[in-house]
């Protein structure tokens, strides 16, 4: 199992709606990530920057943030989130990876 860790980028203003969506989180992309071999996916945010930190398991090579072949369901939640984040041309999050210096089970 890896861990991946990445940041991303809450506009100004935007925690509580981001709370919403994902708190509704669509059923067929939650089945897709997991079923791409992502779990135990904890997003958090930094309110002093508007960071979001995340860290997820995955038992692939793959993570979450991988835009090589992105779904349509995927593609939907992008364009649907574009509004409260910062994000790339094709509405995907600007998602930079996060290089692991230290860890302990």
């Amino acid at each position: 199992m890896k861990r991946f860790a990445f940041k991303m980028f809450l506009k100004p203003g935007c925690k509580k709606e981001y709370e919403r969506r994902h708190a509704a989180i669509w059923p067929e992309l939650k089945k897709m990530i997991k079923d791409a071999g992502v779990s135990d996916y904890s997003i958090y945010w930094d309110k002093d920057t508007n960071i979001l930190f995340a860290v997820q398991k995955c038992d692939q090579d793959t993570n979450s943030q991988d835009t090589s072949n992105v779904d349509p369901i995927t593609q939907r939640w992008w364009d649907m989130m574009s509004d409260i984040m910062e994000v790339n041309p094709d509405n995907s999050p600007v998602s930079i990876p996060l290089k692991e210096l230290f860890h302990m089970d």
